[in-house]
């Protein structure tokens, strides 16, 4: 039967080597490409990132993978993630079929309950992206947008007040509801 918890110290070291390696050229690749790569992600900055830890992965645990294989495989995705971004940039098309759109969740105060349930957003989130700009009732919101990020952004009415509406949802708050 095969050993499951140790085979030998070769292994061992080899699963460490290349680990750090894998990782330290990873760390290098990411650094070269430029902090859009670690920025908030899209879909397609999502799909990457898990691509370049399943690669790290790979390289790491399994013997017929080279570090070199690796290393090129890092550096394709990496140089596709660039490619693309640098085309969204440029053209607006690309920038739509990579990233979305962004989607509005409010206009003036009033919750678009279609697009909240096709987005699958729930009043809670909405509440807590209220609650984080300091905004306390949806009368006080011009819109509420979903980024193409997965971020709410929330954009109060100038001269706001502060009924406590969107603290409904908070556990043991201590607010009168009634006034």
């Amino acid at each position: 039967m095969e050993n499951i918890f140790f085979d030998n110290w070769q292994s061992i070291l080899r699963a460490f080597v290349i680990t750090v390696l894998g990782y330290g050229t990873l760390v290098l690749a990411i650094r070269i490409s430029g902090k859009r790569t670690l920025a908030k992600m899209n879909a397609f900055d999502f799909i990457v990132t898990i691509a370049l830890g399943s690669c790290l992965a790979s390289v790491s645990l399994n013997k017929s993978v080279a570090l070199s294989e690796g290393i090129i495989v890092y550096a394709t995705l990496i140089g596709l993630q660039f490619s693309i971004t640098w085309l969204s940039v440029r053209f607006n098309q690309v920038k739509v079929v990579i990233g979305g759109k962004p989607t509005l969740l409010a206009y003036k105060g009033k919750i678009l309950a279609k697009v909240l349930k096709a987005e699958r957003i729930t009043m809670q989130e909405i509440y807590v992206a209220c609650r984080a700009n300091s905004i306390f009732n949806l009368d006080e919101v011009e819109v509420i947008v979903l980024e193409t990020t997965g971020d709410i952004t929330v954009i109060s009415k100038p001269g706001s007040a502060f009924p406590a509406q969107t603290l409904e949802d908070v556990v043991h708050s201590s607010f009168d509801k009634t006034e």
